[in-house]
C-alpha cells in the first residue's frame, strides 16, 4: 500500500487551507463587535447575528431562497430521470441532439438567459412570479441533475429488472422496488447539486426576482450596494453553520456514504 511522503502531506495541507481560509475567515469577521469588517480582536460577539432577526427581509428572502431550491430541484428530477433512463437504455434518432438540448444552458452565459426569461415571462404574465423563477431555476439546474443520473444509469445491468418483471412485477413496480434504489446515489447526489446551485444562484435571478419574490443571494447583493458591515459576514457564516448541521445530522441518521456512493457503513 502506497503512502504518501512528507511533501504529498504538506502539499495537500496547505491546499486545503487554501480552500478554507475563506471561509474561517467570513466565520472569524461574522463574531466582530465592530460595526465594520474586521476580526473580532477586541473580542467575540453576537452582535450581528442579532441583527438578522431585526432585518426581517433576510428571513423572509431566506425562506424564499428554501422553497425554491427544494421546488426546482424536485422538478428538475422529475425530468431528469426518466430523460436519462431513455438515453442511456435506448438508441433513436436525435438522442445526441436531445441530450445536447438538455445540456444546453451550461453554456449560455447566465445573464443571457436572465434578460430572455425577463422577456419571456413578461409576455406570458409571469413576470416577477414565483412559479417564473422556479421554471427559470429548473431550465439551468436541469444539466446539473441529468449529468449525474445518467452516469448512474449507463451501464446498469438491466437483468435485476426483467427478473422483477418475469415474477409479475408491474413496470411501476420495477421502476420503484428496482431500478430506483440502483440509480439512488446519482438522484439523490443531482438533487443536491442542483439545489446548490438553485440556493446560490444570483446572475440570472437578479433580471427575475420580484420585490415579493427576493431570494437570500440577491437579497445580499442588494444590501452590499449600499452597507459596508460584518452583517453580510453574519448571514454567511448562519448558513455555513446551518449546512454542517445537516451534513452531521443526515450522516448521523442515514448516512453520506450510503446516500450519496451507495455503499453502506463498515
Amino acid at each position: 500500500m502506497n503512502r504518501n511522503g512528507p511533501l504529498a502531506l504538506i502539499f495537500n495541507a496547505l491546499f486545503l487551507g487554501f480552500l478554507l481560509a475563506p471561509i474561517l475567515v467570513v466565520c472569524a469577521v461574522a463574531f466582530t463587535p465592530d460595526g465594520y469588517l474586521s476580526l473580532p480582536t477586541k473580542g467575540v460577539s453576537l452582535r450581528w447575528f442579532k441583527a438578522i432577526g431585526d432585518n426581517p427581509e433576510f428571513v423572509r428572502a431566506f425562506k424564499d431562497s428554501l422553497l425554491l431550491g427544494v421546488a426546482s430541484s424536485t422538478l428538475a428530477i422529475i425530468v431528469a430521470v426518466p430523460a436519462a433512463l431513455a438515453i442511456a437504455r435506448h438508441k433513436f434518432p436525435g438522442r445526441e441532439a436531445v441530450q445536447a438540448l438538455f445540456l444546453s444552458p451550461l453554456m449560455v452565459p447566465h445573464i443571457v438567459l436572465g434578460i430572455a426569461f425577463l422577456r419571456f415571462f413578461t409576455q406570458i404574465g409571469l413576470g416577477g412570479t414565483f412559479v417564473g423563477l422556479v421554471l427559470s431555476h429548473v431550465v439551468i439546474i436541469l444539466p446539473f441533475a441529468l449529468r449525474l443520473i445518467l452516469a448512474a444509469s449507463t451501464g446498469m445491468d438491466r437483468s435485476i429488472e426483467n427478473a422483477a418483471a418475469s415474477l409479475g412485477a408491474s413496470a411501476w413496480t420495477s421502476f420503484r422496488r428496482v431500478t430506483l434504489p440502483l440509480i439512488l446515489p446519482g438522484v439523490a447526489s443531482g438533487w443536491v447539486l442542483a439545489f446548490i446551485n438553485s440556493f446560490d444562484e444570483v446572475t440570472m435571478t437578479v433580471f427575475i426576482a420580484s420585490p415579493e419574490t427576493t431570494t437570500l443571494p440577491v437579497r445580499l447583493f442588494l444590501y452590499i450596494q449600499d452597507n459596508i458591515d460584518p452583517l453580510v459576514a453574519a448571514v454567511s457564516a448562519l448558513l455555513i453553520f446551518m449546512t454542517v448541521a445537516a451534513m452531521l445530522v443526515l450522516d448521523r441518521v442515514y448516512g453520506l456514504e450510503r446516500l450519496l456512493v451507495g455503499r453502506g457503513r463498515d
